[in-house]
């Protein structure tokens, strides 16, 4: 993959409390560098081994007008992982399987070799949460899933759609429509579930089109507040129907006054509290084949306010994981 980079565990530092006792172990000191060009590739047993792979574009971004900057948000999210404890057992591994750039602005080429890697990673079972990134990473993420012969519902947290027109290029604001004309074609259905979608961040067409192509979606300002219950059940039933999950998380969905550092701040997004429930009900499911999570722009981003929100949401996933297979501290 000529547009792959390796991993840098120099970016693996932090505190250490013992060299020796795991229960004190942080991340840092128990991840493992993955190269996917090597061949073969030879891992040890392990209950379940999960790897982190960046994609450093926001070429959709900038496509879509929006404020860059997405492209750094990898290695600004690896600083925030580096500390985090390790509340599993040593049955799980933990992996930096590099990054997959996009320098040239040839998107499209990006996303394929996303794609690659991704099946590659899945065809070593080993579970991949991808760092963004523009939320262009989406279409790369489902071109992994289709490669390995996975046709996942879709589960995209998101202040927009993501399913405007295009023509010959996609962009940050397209994933979602490239996807339902890909499945399309084959004659596959669209299973897609946006949660918290804004009203100003939509027009009314897109409004039509989501109902049109059959998307469902929690609307922000109904799930902001209050119960949870009945947003709750319409999730349950969507990931029922479905044999696989794919997650994906626009950090535009979170109000700026937890995540500053975005391509596109929501002043009336969620709190993150309320988007945690329906993110460990989603995993608890064990349908989840792949992660996500994109447009932290560290340029924008206070204290690393944004890539510390994002290393939460990686940190509940490997938990919910964990948790899955029994192998939680």
């Amino acid at each position: 993959m000529a547009i792959y980079e390796k991993p840098d565990m120099a970016l693996w530092t932090g505190r250490t409390d013992s060299h020796e006792n795991y229960d004190a172990f942080r991340w840092h000191q128990w991840i493992k560098p993955l190269d996917l060009n090597d061949a073969p590739l030879h891992l040890p047993p392990a209950v379940i081994s999960i790897a982190f792979l960046g994609f450093k574009s926001d070429e959709g971004v900038r496509r879509n007008l929006g404020r860059t900057g997405a492209a750094k948000g990898p290695m600004s999210i690896r600083k925030e992982l580096c500390n985090l404890p390790c509340s599993f057992t040593q049955e799980l591994k933990l992996y930096d399987a590099g990054n997959i750039l996009c320098d040239d602005g040839d998107l499209e080429s990006a996303q394929k070799a996303l794609g690659v890697a991704i099946n590659k990673l899945l065809s070593l079972e080993i579970f991949p949460i991808i760092l963004g990134g523009g939320h262009e990473v989406a279409y790369g993420s489902y071109q992994g899933l289709m490669r390995a012969g996975f046709e996942p519902g879709i589960i995209n947290f998101d202040a927009h759609f993501d399913i405007r027109p295009y023509q010959d290029k996609g962009s940050s604001g397209t994933m979602f429509r490239q996807i339902y004309d890909d499945l399309n074609r084959r004659g596959y259905p669209f299973n897609y579930f946006a949660i918290g979608i804004q009203k100003r961040g939509n027009t009314v067409d897109l409004f039509k089109t989501a109902d049109r192509i059959g998307a469902e979606y929690l609307m922000a300002k109904d799930i902001g507040e209050g119960e949870l219950t009945e947003a709750l059940k319409k999730l349950d039933a969507f990931i029922t129907r479905q044999n696989q999950l794919y997650v994906t998380i626009c950090t535009d969905v979170f109000s700026s006054a937890f995540a500053p550092g975005v391509s596109a701040t929501q002043p009336l997004g969620l709190h993150p509290e309320r988007i945690l429930k329906f993110f460990k009900t989603i995993f608890r499911s064990g349908k989840v084949m792949l992660f996500d999570i994109a447009e932290v722009s560290p340029r924008f981003d206070n204290d690393n306010v944004t890539s510390n929100l994002a290393a939460t949401f990686v940190f509940s996933a490997i938990n919910s994981l964990a948790s899955l297979k029994h192998i939680g501290l």
